[in-house]
């Protein structure tokens, strides 16, 4: 019986059965999260996929911010590699493969347009990159951007101006990017007497000019200003649907699961958004990609095969997204209660602290005091990383005071409409989702002030002051190459242009006193001019004035270089006419010419000299003459600026034509501006986004709230009104604390640059900006809303 029952009797259970190691228990909570977030039917698949979403725009956003150094790479090395490597002697460099080329940009309605015209020196002529087949006399290959440009009807001034048979396109090799407007010419006819250069080859290498400092400092903060509400942005979006996840917790605890269990599941469940979200964001950025090429923003486009991250870059986004995902979620957690009954977060809580709130801005503007003052004038290499840091913990510092500032004046305010009251209870209830929302909005606003400010402070330093008068001539051209006849018809040509009212056109060479001179001599010479006496009087202050007449000019204020003209024109005797090769033409200044005094043309450069009308000097027989126009248009004329330029080009397609302009921009400051446009708009975009996936997530948390209230009789527009305001409120001191906040971190900047703040009310276009958002996401989530005030809401599972 004993053996029977010994064989029968089932093994004693251990006393004490061994627990999963602490590891195997975070891993099993982790999938159980997953699980969750995969699998936890429509609702939880709707939530993951906002989460997922909002995630994506933000990785897809880093990942084109990572690619832009290589993109910046590749533009530079076409750019290297179209360079010119120039003969160093016009004609004994003459060989096989050389080319004559001539530069022949123009401008096309505020666009440049960049132009060579070519002459092969033989048979085997070397080909630009990206340029497949030489273009011959009267041809010219196009990039394809310039040539839509040609075939878009309305532009038949630019096809005039261009008179080429297309015979092809130039390739990506040969481009900066697809917007580019640019062509290579043929031409029969070009000669170095025509200003044409000799090119032996391309891929000259060029030693990129140094930012100075100010500009670094500008380049730095334009990326922290960029880059700092993406990352706000990425752990808002981790934190969407935090209610409902709380409440699903809740019932893990009912059944038997501890803290740690609900924050490792927690975790699982922002894992796995936030790694969903690393796909999407991928999937944005690769499909995006393939269509940068057709974009077009501010003047700037990029190839799609630029357009590659960083891998080190690459690397740091895909592990730095999912740990901030999970530790924000930690985070988040720790001011919730997760009980078996409930979430313990609706009563009465103690509410928000302030003091360590300030702690960070305080220590990001005094990081920015500590590393001091950055010197202009020396190109030192100056330290980025304190900079950044100090900004970025300033700008993180306000998003975390604004939930304090909109927690603080809400629980205050009573009273009002309908809408009002439902808006503010509502914020009185749960101010953090909202506060979330408008953060990307607070710092992108804070942040583009202090940009502002210190674009204003540094306005001086990059835009000079040109001392051109454009109220005199709007335009001005000139040309070494067309003499003789040609020189004196040009002006008339430029006459009958149309559009054009005054042109102050003259010819110049110079005149010399006639003499033997060793070579540490150097003989007294001055300007000679040959123009109408209209044009003489822009030239000079002459009252009196008829055909044939001459007149010495003295320099204004300037009594060395008027000595110098007094020793160079010498009344009654002769002046030679002319330098350089040649023979020069003898010429006696007569002895009667008045002496007057010079004045600024309209492009600011003093006169002096000689001067003389068109019938007492034939202008076509000067050696060495340089034509000169500066035109003064009727701007009511359609295109009138189109037709000037196209009258140079058929005067000398190689003609220097510039507009008159009283402000000269510095060309690195300026492409440093237009990168901050185009960031800000993409951000701005985003923010936009932000916003809306948020708002929306919000209203799907209150469905069965919006329903009752429907049900009760509340209006649809009383709703909707509700919406804007729990907007707006937000908004509205979020615009506060990035007005505030923005200009103490621009004073401290201008500060550190040696620089006075110039404006202190340029933030009020910036709040302006602020002000739209909240119209446009409301307006864009009003059909959301109204899909969920339906009587189906009240239903329950």
């Amino acid at each position: 019986m004993t053996l029977l029952d010994s064989r029968t009797a089932p093994p004693a259970a251990p006393e004490n059965p061994m627990p999963p190691s602490r590891g195997a228990a975070t891993l099993r909570d982790l999938g159980l999260g997953i699980r969750f977030a995969a699998a936890g039917g429509r609702e939880g698949w709707i939530r993951t996929l906002l989460t997922a979403v909002g995630v994506g725009l933000g990785v897809a956003l880093l990942l084109l911010a990572s690619s832009v150094p290589h993109l910046l790479d590749e533009r530079n090395a076409r750019e290297q590699a179209r360079s010119e490597v120039k003969a160093s002697s016009a004609d004994s460099a003459k060989s096989d493969t050389s080319v004559l080329r001539l530069d022949t940009g123009t401008e096309y309605r505020d666009r440049t347009v960049v132009g060579r015209l070519l002459r092969a020196d033989g048979s085997a002529p070397v080909h630009p990159p990206g340029v497949a087949r030489f273009p011959g006399p009267d041809e010219m290959v196009v990039s394809p951007a310039l040539k839509e440009l040609l075939e878009e009807p309305g532009n038949e001034l630019l096809r005039e101006r261009l008179p080429y048979d297309i015979t092809g396109t130039i390739g990506d090799a040969g481009l900066r990017s697809p917007n580019e407007l640019f062509y290579y010419a043929g031409s029969d006819t070009l000669t170095p007497a025509a200003g044409a250069g000799r090119v032996s080859g391309y891929g000259a290498h060029r030693e990129a000019d140094p930012l100075p400092p100010l500009l670094v400092v500008l380049t730095v903060m334009v990326c922290v200003v960029l880059l700092v509400p993406v990352a706000i942005f990425i752990a808002t979006a981790v934190r969407f649907g935090g209610e409902r996840r709380d409440r699903r917790l809740a019932a893990l605890r009912l059944v038997g699961a501890d803290i740690r269990t609900t924050r490792r599941v927690a975790a699982g469940e922002a894992l796995f958004g936030a790694v969903l979200g690393l796909l999407i964001g991928l999937v944005f950025f690769l499909v995006g990609r393939e269509f940068v090429g057709s974009v077009e923003v501010w003047d700037v486009s990029a190839f799609p095969a630029d357009v590659v991250p960083d891998p080190l870059l690459a690397l740091l986004i895909t592990v730095a997204v999912p740990l901030t995902a999970v530790l924000v979620t930690l985070v988040a957690m720790r001011s919730v209660v997760i009980e078996p009954l409930g979430v313990v977060r609706r009563g009465k809580n103690r509410g928000r602290r302030l003091w360590w709130r300030l702690l960070m801005p305080v220590a990001g503007l005094a990081m920015l005091g500590i590393t001091g003052r950055v010197d202009e004038y020396a190109y030192e290499p100056v330290k980025p990383f304190p900079i950044a840091g100090g900004a970025v913990l300033v700008l993180v510092g306000l998003a975390l005071l604004l939930p304090w500032l909109v927690e603080a004046c809400v629980k205050r305010l009573r009273g009002g409409p309908v809408p009002w009251q439902l808006a503010v209870r509502r914020l009185q209830l749960s101010s953090g989702a909202a506060s979330r929302a408008v953060s990307g909005v607070t710092v992108a606003v804070a942040g583009a002030i202090a940009l502002q400010m210190l674009f204003a402070a540094m306005n001086a330093d990059f835009n000079r002051a040109t001392g051109q008068d454009p109220t005199r001539a709007q335009f001005a051209g000139y040309s070494e190459h067309v003499t003789g006849e040609a020189a004196t018809s040009a002006i008339e040509q430029f006459r009958a242009t149309k559009g054009v009212e005054v042109v102050i056109g003259s010819v110049q060479a110079y005149a010399s006193k006639p003499g033997v001179y060793t070579d540490d001599d150097i003989p007294p010479t001055t300007s000679m001019t040959v123009g109408s006496c209209d044009t003489l009087r822009e030239l000079a202050r002459i009252t009196s004035c008829e055909d044939g007449d001459t007149f010495v000019v003295h320099a204004p204020g300037d009594k060395e270089m008027s000595g110098w003209v007094d020793r160079t024109a010498r009344k009654g005797q002769v002046v030679e006419i002319g330098t350089g090769e040649g023979k020069p033409l003898r010429w006696t200044l007569p002895a009667d010419s008045p002496t007057v005094q010079g004045r600024k043309d309209p492009m600011g450069d003093p006169h002096y000299g000689i001067m003389a009308t068109t019938g007492a000097v034939d202008a076509s027989t000067l050696p060495g003459a340089q034509i000169t126009a500066q035109i003064r248009v009727d701007r009511s004329v359609p295109d009138v600026a189109e037709h000037v330029r196209n009258t140079a080009a058929r005067i000398d397609p190689g003609m220097r034509f510039v507009t008159l302009d009283s402000v000269e921009r510095d060309r690195q400051y300026d492409s440093i501006q237009t990168g901050l446009k185009v960031g800000a708009s993409v951000v701005l975009l985003l923010i936009a986004a932000s916003m809306l996936v948020s708002q929306v997530e919000q209203l799907r948390e209150r469905k069965r709230l919006l329903s009752v209230l429907v049900a009760f009789g509340t209006r649809r527009t009383t709703m909707g009104w509700s919406v804007l305001w729990q907007t707006a409120v937000p908004v509205f001191l979020g615009l506060v604390v990035a007005v505030v906040g923005g200009l103490g971190l621009g004073a401290v900047l201008a500060w550190m640059i040696a620089k006075s703040v110039s404006d202190w009310w340029l933030f009020l276009p910036l709040t302006g900006v602020g002000a739209g958002l909240i119209l446009l996401v409301t307006a864009a989530s009003m059909p959301s809303l109204w899909r969920l005030m339906r009587p189906d809401g009240l239903r329950t599972e």
